[in-house]
């Protein structure tokens, strides 16, 4: 059984940490750390957890969750008596996010903080998984392990499962389920997830007790947040992007694309166009997709395009536009691009843009979220030609007869053999 949890607005209005009854040592981490006052799902599920309840965290990117459960794994996990706690991610992204932020709450404890995740050699895992008291692992990695014998679940008594919503996008959930049942029955088990879905119910009738579930806001103001949209034939949508955002001049930009291959495409035209841009996609290998966050983060670069690996989980601030090169097949992705403008109070943009291709998709958007405020752009600026060869896919199937023909392989062709382009 589902029980729902909700506080009285009075209740919550005046909580402060020192109200979840924390251990001393915990409570001056936190003021380390320099969180002032709890967000609405600390408030709600911080006390529950460290009481050792079953909980179903509904809660977007950014929200806290993460100091959630962190407060349970470290009340709960003794250093140096094996493995206690698991939290399972859908990415290594937000695998190494959690681990650094747990590493900063556990300090006075001294906890091993391992991640465990594929795209690395296995080998140096193997070694510091045997010492670990907390894992933080992506599914298909831990099953591996699982199959080679080389980590004990014997001890855990603390099962996170986050961005839970995610994991079944992926197709992730049979590995999770796996996992799941090689866990010592007697344990806590945590869900956090952005949404709570059906196929979430049912998977914590299986694997929790008496769970409860504890809502929070959406932490983007609708008030805040403008979205627009232009509808342009598809072989101008590049230039369109190049134009807004070399006029685009406040915040950290994201530009999301739905295959890895447009944003390797976008990002060697953008900088062919003179705007610095980086690319983070599950194709990189995981020191490149580190590094493209850390330079991202800290504003050295400004332009961040990415597929929808980027919407969820990570912990970027300050992000003033969000740009959807294509629109997302699944509406839900649509809200979780949007959700990364418009945070804590700030004002944010999101920019839609449009060629045919991206009608049916749209549809969905419009169709799914009703009390969205989209504006229609009718009119915009004269638009630059790229200066580059473009891919011909991007066109329909055929190429523009503008660009840098140095980057024509028939051309080079006819030069390499002598010939001018007189002469052939």
């Amino acid at each position: 059984m589902i029980k729902h949890f909700a506080f009285s607005a009075q209740v919550l209005w005046d909580m402060k940490f020192e109200d979840f009854n924390l251990s001393k040592e915990l409570m001056e981490t936190i003021r380390r750390l320099g969180f002032t006052s709890p967000t609405q799902i600390q408030e709600k599920a911080i006390q529950l957890v460290v009481q050792g309840k079953d909980v179903i965290g509904e809660s977007a990117t950014g929200s806290g969750k993460t100091l959630v459960f962190g407060c349970g794994i470290v009340e709960k996990v003794i250093p140096n008596n094996g493995l206690q706690a698991l939290v399972l991610t859908p990415t290594r992204e937000l695998a190494e996010q959690i681990k650094n932020s747990l590493r900063q709450l556990s300090r006075y404890k001294h906890l091993a903080v391992i991640t465990v995740y594929g795209g690395v050699s296995i080998n140096p895992q193997i070694y510091d998984i045997r010492k670990a008291d907390v894992v933080i692992a992506t599914p298909g990695r831990l099953l591996d392990h699982l199959s080679r014998g080389t980590v004990n679940l014997s001890k855990l008594n603390l099962l996170v499962l986050d961005e839970a919503d995610r994991m079944f996008d992926m197709g992730f959930i049979d590995d999770v389920e796996k996992i799941m049942h090689n866990c010592p029955k007697k344990r806590q088990t945590l869900f956090f997830s952005a949404t709570i879905t059906p196929n979430i119910k049912n998977l914590a009738r299986k694997h929790m007790i008496n769970p409860t579930t504890v809502l929070a806001d959406n932490m983007v103001d609708p008030s805040k947040l403008k979205q627009v949209y232009y509808n342009i034939p598809r072989n101008m949508k590049l230039s369109l992007l190049v134009d807004l955002l070399k006029h685009e001049k406040s915040g950290l930009v994201m530009v999301f694309c739905n295959t890895r291959r447009n944003v390797d495409f976008i990002v060697r035209n953008l900088r062919v166009n003179g705007i610095d841009a980086i690319a983070i996609h599950g194709g990189l290998s995981q020191n490149k997709r580190t590094n493209t966050m850390s330079l991202f983060n800290s504003a050295k670069v400004n332009v961040l395009v990415c597929t929808d690996v980027a919407s969820r989980g990570l912990h970027i601030e300050n992000v003033s536009h969000v740009y959807n090169y294509e629109i997302p097949n699944d509406p839900k992705d649509y809200i979780h691009r949007i959700g990364r403008t418009a945070r804590a109070g700030k004002e944010g943009k999101v920019v839609n843009i449009l060629a045919d291709t991206d009608y049916s998709a749209f549809s969905n958007v419009l169709h799914d979220y009703k009390n969205f405020k989209i504006e229609r752009l009718e009119k915009y600026d004269f638009i630059k030609l790229i200066p580059i060869m473009e891919d011909r896919r991007q066109f329909g199937g055929r190429t523009p007869r503008y660009g840098n023909q140095r980057n024509n392989p028939r051309r080079n062709r006819y030069q390499r053999r002598g010939y001018s382009s007189g002469n052939r």
